[in-house]
């Protein structure tokens, strides 16, 4: 089944962050080699005017033709975060936006309270807000209670590429929020990081730094588009339950594998 983020649905349960590849053609042939539901610039470092590695970034966005999703990247104040969507929004010409409202400079972690006022501020302005959060329950029930419809915890500090590094947490955050899209969002760094979250039941993840910043970035966009498909398969394939008793897994002679006490667990 497809991703659903308000109301639009997405075949790929992939997005893909734009910053810092070695160069446009490398970025181009990341996205096209990966194929993601969406691919996240910021306004900060792209105007539709300006030129990133001597070409315009905005001018690769546009040949992509893939849904945009703008971010606020590096806002510190409500204020500051709501300015930006709404230029943001004139710019790329999108309701869409990944709002990130950083509360430390060391860790990049979410500031959750000036979070939930700017998704409130952001929501009744017509936005679809696509909030970057902490994997805190209480907090992410706050955002939903702002009216967001989809969120975007993390797995670890942004660009660290550590995976999930509060496992329990993230496995509650699931089990309590069943019926919200839940992405999850910075930490990861290796393909095998993407399909365990995608086992567990999360609907899709956002890359950036593990692909661009690795060795070969347009091999790494393939892995990790096959490991979300592949841990999304598995979540929907529903894995067996882990047991601690060893059991025969080749049927004996003159008694079919279907007569197994456990064959239809």
């Amino acid at each position: 089944m497809a991703l659903q983020l308000y109301n639009e649905q997405f075949e790929s349960r992939l997005l893909l962050g734009t910053a810092a590849y070695p160069n446009p053609e490398i970025l181009r042939a990341a996205v096209r080699k990966s194929q993601p539901a969406m691919i996240t610039v910021a306004l900060r470092r792209q105007g539709a005017n300006s030129a990133e590695h001597g070409q315009g970034l905005w001018g690769l966005l546009q040949e992509l033709d893939l849904p945009i999703l703008p971010n606020t990247a590096g806002c510190l104040s409500v204020q500051e975060a709501v300015t930006t969507a709404q230029m943001a929004r004139e710019v790329f010409a999108t309701d869409w936006i990944k709002l990130e409202l950083i509360g430390d400079d060391h860790t990049l972690q979410p500031d959750v309270f000036q979070l939930v006022q700017a998704s409130d501020i952001l929501i009744k302005d017509g936005f679809k807000v696509l909030p970057y959060c902490t994997e805190d329950l209480i907090a992410c029930r706050r955002l939903l209670d702002a009216g967001c419809q989809a969120l975007m915890p993390w797995a670890a500090p942004i660009g660290t590429g550590l995976g999930p590094v509060h496992e329990y947490a993230l496995h509650v955050l699931r089990e309590h929020l069943p019926d919200t899209p839940l992405l999850v969002d910075a930490g990861l760094g290796l393909p095998s990081h993407a399909a365990a979250v995608m086992e567990w039941g999360f609907d899709g993840v956002l890359l950036n730094t593990a692909v661009s910043r690795s060795g070969a970035p347009v091999l790494m966009a393939e892995a990790f588009a096959q490991a979300v498909k592949a841990g999304r398969l598995a979540y929907e394939a529903t894995p067996v339950v882990p047991r601690h008793n060893a059991q025969a897994s080749t049927p004996q002679l003159g008694q079919p594998f279907w007569h197994y006490p456990d064959y239809n667990d």
